[in-house]
């Protein structure tokens, strides 16, 4: 007795442009929400030098000897050396982040094992 060959749903066109729209609204938003709610982009933080000399500003001469390979004086280099990019972070906003992802995660696995059995189920059980 041969089995019925398996014929999975079919979605519309119109069905698959608005979910295509709607995974690109969500990484679009994804993708800005830290930027809108100021959880990322800590900034840039500068420091005052007492003197624009390489030394003053803490270049070796190795480091000297490359800024004056791309045209740098001592005063053109000072704005660059002295805007330093903030690598601070905050430790509860990390756990809730890391939180988000593994509950994410869990909520993917469970949803695709019950789908994976719904499909087997569908496709064996007679």
């Amino acid at each position: 007795m041969a089995r019925p060959q398996y014929k999975p749903p079919e979605q519309s066109k119109f069905g698959q442009l608005v979910d295509s729209l709607f995974l690109l609204v969500l990484v679009v938003a994804s993708l800005f929400a830290p930027v809108y709610f100021g959880l990322a982009g800590g900034g840039k933080t500068t420091i005052e030098f007492a003197e624009k000399t390489w030394a003053g500003m803490g270049q070796n001469a190795v480091m000297q000897a490359q800024w004056e390979k791309l045209g740098y004086t001592p005063e053109t280099a000072a704005d660059l050396i002295a805007s330093r990019f903030d690598y601070s972070f905050s430790v509860p906003a990390l756990i809730v982040t890391a939180l988000v992802v593994i509950a994410y995660f869990v909520f993917v696995f469970r949803w695709s094992a019950k789908e994976y059995k719904d499909v087997i189920s569908e496709r064996f059980d007679r």
